[in-house]
């Protein structure tokens, strides 16, 4: 149980976190709004999405799911690595230093600036792109030292916490278990920030983080460095595990960044590294229907950001994917603008 103190500092952290990370965003959305994007005011969804008052009580929840997990044990008191005050500053600027040139790349829907034929032999072509409209898409180390703001600029300071609710059915299958016995692999890992919250809660774990950015492993080795944790770059089609040999596997903002076919190969390289009694933990953005006073919101994200599958993925029918690959969904929720699904593989 956590004293009265210990849940003011949260809550006055969480605060904080928002303030700074909700300002850049309107600080962004100014700026963004001084280039010429016609074509962009043109497509208005079809329904409204919700109002400011409403997705600030959605976040108050999320914040008080959080830290009711922690006071009922299920992960330690989050603190949300952010980094120094002066790196935080440092960062923030560079962000807004890419500001214009990222806001050019926008307003001309230019959106492939690093593919090229060369890299098209070494990375599959869907990821060759500028993701966002962010510089260097996913390749550079530029790249991978932003992205952790630009997240939480985007979802005003509740990517972490969002995240961490995937902790939650961990800990339930963790439950009895030797956790030097487990083995977790962590698909499409990034910069190593889910890694991180998993090592707090089970230091002892078996962690493997498997990414296609050179970069953004780097990134994530640095996040990382008080933990011990195998880091590998893998294409996500092609695991480079054995058949039945992994206990858990988590993938977060996945699936919306591939085409509809590549989802489903993935799905069932899901399937085929488990174990039998194996479980996978699945967070991705919300789709259609899941919180319809989002739907609208969820129709601007690919017109405002370069994202050509997203689209494709807020219809998609995740249990049958999960089910056709030889994975049964246990349990699958919102959580505010993310969604938590959990499959297990039959035993």
């Amino acid at each position: 149980m956590l004293n009265p103190i210990e849940k003011a500092s949260y809550a006055a952290r969480q605060g904080v976190r928002v303030a700074w990370y909700m300002g850049h965003y309107f600080a962004s959305q100014r700026f963004y709004k001084a280039k010429d994007e016609t074509d962009i005011r043109r497509k208005r969804p079809r329904r409204n999405g919700p109002s400011m008052e409403r997705m600030l009580q959605d976040m108050a929840r999320l914040f008080e799911r959080d830290l009711a997990n922690a006071d009922r044990g299920i992960y330690p008191l989050p603190r949300d690595h952010d980094g120094a005050p002066g790196r935080l500053v440092s960062t923030s600027r560079k962000y807004f230093a890419d500001l214009p040139v990222s806001a050019d790349r926008k307003a001309e829907r230019r959106g492939k600036e690093v593919y090229s034929p060369e890299l098209k032999d070494e990375l599959p072509a869907y990821f060759l792109q500028n993701f966002h409209y962010q510089t260097g898409g996913y390749l550079t180390e530029e790249s991978a030292e932003l992205y952790d703001m630009q997240v939480e600029v985007l979802f005003s300071g509740t990517a972490n916490a969002m995240r961490r609710q995937c902790l939650v059915p961990l800990a339930d299958f963790m439950a009895g278990r030797d956790q030097r016995q487990v083995h977790l692999a962590d698909i499409a890992c990034g910069t190593g920030r889910f890694l991180r919250f998993v090592k707090q809660s089970w230091p002892r774990i078996k962690l493997t983080g498997c990414d296609l950015s050179q970069a953004y492993l780097a990134e994530a080795e640095a996040h990382l460095r008080p933990y011990r944790a195998t880091l590998t770059p893998a294409n996500a089609e092609q695991l480079p595990f054995e058949d039945a040999s992994i206990d858990i596997v988590t993938s977060i903002y996945l699936f919306h960044e591939v085409p509809p076919k590549v989802r489903r190969i993935i799905a069932k390289e899901f399937a085929r590294v488990l174990k039998p009694g194996g479980r996978l933990m699945f967070m991705d953005s919300l789709q259609r229907g899941d919180v319809e006073i989002y739907d609208g919101l969820l129709e601007m994200f690919p017109i405002n950001f370069h994202e050509p599958y997203y689209a494709t993925y807020t219809r998609e029918d995740l249990a049958k994917i999960f089910a056709d690959a030889g994975l049964v969904m246990v349990h699958s929720e919102p959580v505010f603008m993310s969604k938590l699904v959990v499959c297990d593989r039959p035993s």
